[in-house]
């Protein structure tokens, strides 16, 4: 498990970069498509992801860390106790992404990419 960025959710991208990277020099690193940016911070290997929400925020679009794994599959059937599956596995680009509930209530995003090539 790695950590691979801490996803951001925003009503606005324009206003977000106008902060993260004309404000403090975050570095942008990629997008995807008109709604999705990830910055680096300086000096480390962290990134943002910022990531356009329109509409209201539900249980899959708040703020948290996002996790790298082999195969979300297996970690959802192998996953500590504490956490709590938040839906169903979402296909995403390359791979699958599951939503997890920690016993705070803190969302935890883990995703694999493993359809990439494929």
């Amino acid at each position: 498990m790695k950590l691979e960025f801490l996803y951001t959710p925003t009503a606005d991208l324009q206003e977000s970069l106008t902060l993260y990277r004309d404000g403090l020099g975050w570095q942008e690193l990629w997008r995807e498509g008109e709604s999705t940016v990830s910055l680096r911070l300086p000096g480390t290997d962290v990134q943002v992801m910022l990531d356009l929400v329109e509409g209201e925020r539900g249980p899959d679009n708040r703020p948290g860390p996002v996790f790298v794994v082999d195969s979300v599959a297996r970690f959802t059937a192998e996953r500590p106790a504490g956490l709590r599956p938040l839906g169903e596995l979402t296909e995403i680009p390359g791979g699958f992404m599951g939503t997890y509930e920690d016993p705070a209530g803190n969302p935890i995003y883990v995703m694999d990419q493993s359809t990439e090539g494929a």
